[in-house]
Order: structure tokens, then C-alpha cells, then sequence
């Protein structure tokens, strides 16, 4: 059987800002706009972060939130999009920090929490495609993950941080290198056999 190497990408230019309404809405704006493939919108904090059916979340400080902007050559089976990008994130972070996490399909990404003996949302994934009729082509992929950003009590029985599971604060580099390590790979299976 003959091995097949699937090409890895890598993010060509980001775009970092102490603070934005959102890091979907403003890749969106920019893919629009023509924005290259491989930018990464990255923020420290968003005031108005959107989830799965516009829901909005909290993103304080503290967390990695991104949205990055691809041109593939498909945008076809979102659904599988977002297995293979949430499954990403799961392996990084459970691999980085030994800890146990699982995908909650199809974007919820959940960890084990030892202290109250159950599973708590760690972070998620937002996936949204340009309509193919437009002709400008672009594929937006969202990760928010909660590593050192405080939880509004609201959440607290739902959620939970790095930190909180750790207790120590976290290098949000370290955490976001292996993130894109491992959806690059992911993401390269999902082009080769979405054509």
C-alpha cells in the first residue's frame, strides 16, 4: 500500500487585537473584503462572541479566541468540518496538558472535571462558508477555548478554564501553537476528501 503525505498549511499573517466585538464577524467582514487565505484574526478578549445559531458568549480576557480565513477548493460538508476541527482542539489539549476531554457534536469541546465529577465545556467551534454563488470563496473557522479568562457565574456548573482544572495559570502560546498544530493536520484530511 502505497503512503500518501497530505500537504500541512500554516497561518500566513495575523491580525491581533487587544479587543473585538467579534473575531468572526470581523473575518467575515474581511474575507469579504478578499483577505488572503491562512489570516487569523486573533483577539484577547471579544465584547459580543458568537457561537452556533448567533448565540453569544462570554470572552473575557484570559481565553485564546481566533477565527481563521481559508479559501479551500470546496467548502462542502461543513458537518464534517466541524468534527474534525473540534476533535482537533480536544487532542491538543488533552494530549498538552493530560487531562481528559471529548467532542460534544458537533462543536462543544468538554472536559472532565475531577472536582464536581463531570464534564464541563472547555470551548467551542463556529464554522461558517460564503454561499458558492457568490464567487469570492472563503471558509471561516472559529475556535474559542476558556485557558486563563474568569467564568461569569452564569456558567460555572456548565464551564470551565484551563486554569480552573490545572490550578495554575496557563501560556496561552503554548496552548495555541499545539491548537493550529493539530487543526492544520485535521484540516488537511478534511480538504483531501472533501473534493
Amino acid at each position: 500500500m502505497q503512503e500518501i503525505t497530505l500537504p500541512v498549511q500554516t497561518v500566513e499573517k495575523v491580525i491581533g487585537l487587544e479587543e473585538v466585538e467579534s473575531t468572526h464577524n470581523l473575518a467575515k467582514e474581511l474575507a469579504e473584503q478578499g483577505e488572503a487565505a491562512n489570516t487569523m484574526v486573533l483577539a484577547c478578549c471579544q465584547t459580543n462572541g458568537r457561537g452556533r445559531f448567533e448565540r453569544t458568549f462570554s470572552a473575557q480576557e484570559g481565553g485564546i479566541y481566533f477565527t481563521l480565513i481559508l479559501r479551500p477548493a470546496a467548502t462542502g460538508r461543513m458537518d464534517s468540518l466541524y468534527v474534525h476541527t473540534a476533535q482537533a482542539v480536544s487532542e491538543a489539549l488533552g494530549a498538552l496538558f493530560e487531562i481528559k476531554t471529548k467532542v460534544k457534536t458537533p462543536n462543544d469541546i468538554l472536559a472532565w472535571d475531577a472536582k464536581t465529577h463531570s464534564w464541563k465545556k472547555l470551548g467551542g467551534v463556529l464554522i461558517e462558508a460564503s454561499a458558492p454563488e457568490t464567487g469570492n470563496n472563503w471558509l471561516l473557522v472559529g475556535v474559542g477555548i476558556n485557558v486563563n479568562n474568569p467564568l461569569p457565574a452564569s456558567i460555572r456548573k456548565t464551564a470551565v478554564s484551563l486554569k480552573q482544572l490545572l490550578g495554575q495559570n496557563i501560556m496561552k502560546e503554548v496552548v495555541l501553537e499545539d491548537v493550529l498544530e493539530h487543526f492544520w493536520r485535521h484540516y488537511a484530511q478534511w480538504e483531501a476528501f472533501s473534493r
